[in-house]
C-alpha cells in the first residue's frame, strides 16, 4: 500500500466496520434520546446496555474476556462518533470502558480480569474510576483517602467526588470502581471496590451541571470499607504508574470526543449557512460567516488528523507516550469549544436555543478542558517533557 492510499481514520476493514456500526447506532438510538436525557439530567441505562450488545464497551478489551481486542484507533472512532451526538453518554461509556475496564485489563491480575471484565464488557456491571477528592484534584500525590492493611484485607477511608458512573440514579451506586488511595508517604495503590461492601455508599449526586448532564456524576464515600487483599490491583505503591499509564489513552479518547463535537458543530454551521438568507443572499456569502466556516474546518481537520495519527502510533498498556496524549487533548479540547462557540455565533438566536444542538454541545465541550487533566496540567507536562528532550521537535 502506498502512503497516499492509507485511510488514517479507518486503516482496516475491521475499523471501517466498527465505524459504520457506531454511526448507525448513534443515528438511530443515541441521537433521538440525547436532548431528553440532557434536560432530565438522567443516565440512560437501557442505552448503555444496548451499547454493550453491539460490543462498544469492550473495544480494547482482549477477546479472552469478551472484548474485541482492538487498538487505540478503534477506541477513538467510538468516542468521536458518540460525542457528535451525545457527549454525556460518550463520557459515561468511556469512563466505564477505558477508565475502568481497560485500566483493569492492563493493570489487574488474571483472577481479577476473569472475574470482572466479562460482566463489564456485557454491560451487566457499570464501573468507574475514583481519583478526585473534595480537596484534591490534579495534585494526585496529595490524596487523602487512606488504605491500611488489616490481616487479609485493606481498610479504606475517604471520599471521592465528581465520579462519572458513581451511580445509576440517586439511590443506586455503580457496581465496581478502581479506587486510588494512599498506602504510605506520597505512595498510591489501586483497589477494586465493589457494590455491597460494608461502608461503601453513594453520597450526593451532582446536579445542575453546566454540561454532560446525561452522565451521572456523584460523590462516593468509603467509611472503613474492608477490601479483600485479592482486590489490590498490582502491587503496593504501583498506583501512580498505573494511573499515568491509563491517563494516556484516557486523554486520547477525550480528545476524540472533542473532535466529534467540533465535527458536528461544523456540519450544523454549513447546513445553516447554505439555507439561511440575509440581506438578499445566502449566509455563506458573507465574509464574516466564511471566516467561521473556514477556520473551524481547518482546526477540526488538524485536530482529527493529530488524534488519529497519535492513535495509530500509541501502544495500549505501555508508558512513555505522554507528550502526544497531552498535546492532542490540549489542542482538540480547545478546538471543540471554539467550534461550538462559532456555531452558536453563525446560527445567532437559533444557536442559543436548546433544540438546535450546538448550545448543548457548547456546554458539553467545556468539561474536556478540565476533566482528565486541565489545560494547565497539559501545559506543565508538555513544557517539562519537551525541555527535557527537545529532539521531540524533529
Amino acid at each position: 500500500m502506498q502512503p497516499a492510499d492509507l485511510n488514517l481514520f479507518a486503516p482496516s476493514p475491521e475499523h471501517a466496520q466498527i465505524a459504520e456500526t457506531v454511526r448507525e447506532f448513534t443515528l438511530r438510538e443515541v441521537e433521538p434520546q440525547a436532548l431528553e436525557h440532557d434536560r432530565a439530567e438522567r443516565f440512560n441505562w437501557a442505552l448503555f446496555r444496548r451499547a454493550a450488545e453491539l460490543g462498544l464497551l469492550g473495544v480494547t478489551i482482549p477477546e479472552a474476556y469478551g472484548g474485541a481486542g482492538l487498538d487505540a484507533t478503534a477506541a477513538v472512532q467510538v468516542y468521536e462518533i458518540l460525542a457528535s451526538s451525545d457527549p454525556g453518554f460518550a463520557l459515561s461509556s468511556m469512563a466505564h470502558a477505558i477508565l475502568f475496564a481497560h485500566n483493569l485489563a492492563v493493570n489487574g491480575n488474571e483472577e481479577q480480569r476473569r472475574r470482572i471484565l466479562p460482566k463489564a464488557v456485557a454491560g451487566k456491571w457499570i464501573g468507574g474510576l475514583c481519583m478526585t477528592e473534595p480537596e484534591v484534584g490534579t495534585d494526585v500525590l496529595s490524596l487523602r483517602t487512606q488504605a491500611k492493611r488489616d490481616d487479609d484485607a485493606w481498610i479504606l477511608d475517604g471520599t471521592k467526588t465528581f465520579i462519572t458512573n458513581g451511580g445509576i440514579d440517586e439511590n443506586t451506586e455503580g457496581d465496581v470502581f478502581l479506587v486510588y488511595a494512599a498506602t504510605g508517604e506520597r505512595e498510591l495503590s489501586t483497589f477494586l471496590v465493589e457494590k455491597g461492601m460494608e461502608g461503601f455508599r453513594l453520597g450526593q449526586k451532582w446536579q445542575d451541571k453546566l454540561g454532560m448532564r446525561s452522565s451521572f456524576t456523584a460523590e462516593l464515600v468509603f467509611d472503613g470499607v474492608r477490601v479483600p487483599a485479592r482486590n489490590l490491583v498490582g502491587s503496593v505503591g504501583e498506583g501512580t504508574s498505573q494511573m499515568m499509564r491509563n491517563l494516556e489513552v484516557e486523554r486520547l479518547t477525550l480528545a476524540a470526543m472533542s473532535v466529534g463535537i467540533a465535527g458536528r458543530c461544523l456540519r450544523v454551521m454549513l447546513e445553516y449557512a447554505n439555507e439561511r438568507r440575509t440581506f438578499g443572499k445566502p449566509l455563506r456569502e458573507h465574509g464574516q460567516i466564511q471566516r467561521y466556516l473556514a477556520e473551524t474546518f481547518a482546526e477540526w481537520k488538524a485536530a482529527r488528523t493529530y488524534v488519529y495519527d497519535t492513535a495509530r502510533r500509541i501502544r495500549l498498556g505501555e508508558v512513555g507516550q505522554r507528550v502526544d496524549a497531552d498535546a492532542t487533548k490540549l489542542f482538540a479540547a480547545q478546538v471543540g469549544k471554539r467550534a461550538a462557540d462559532a456555531a452558536i455565533q453563525v446560527l445567532g438566536g437559533y444557536g442559543y436555543m436548546g433544540e438546535y444542538v450546538v448550545e448543548r454541545l457548547w456546554r458539553d465541550a467545556k468539561l474536556i478542558e478540565i476533566g482528565g487533566g486541565t489545560l494547565e496540567a497539559h501545559h506543565k507536562n508538555l513544557a517539562k517533557d519537551l525541555c527535557r528532550d527537545p529532539s521531540q521537535v524533529g
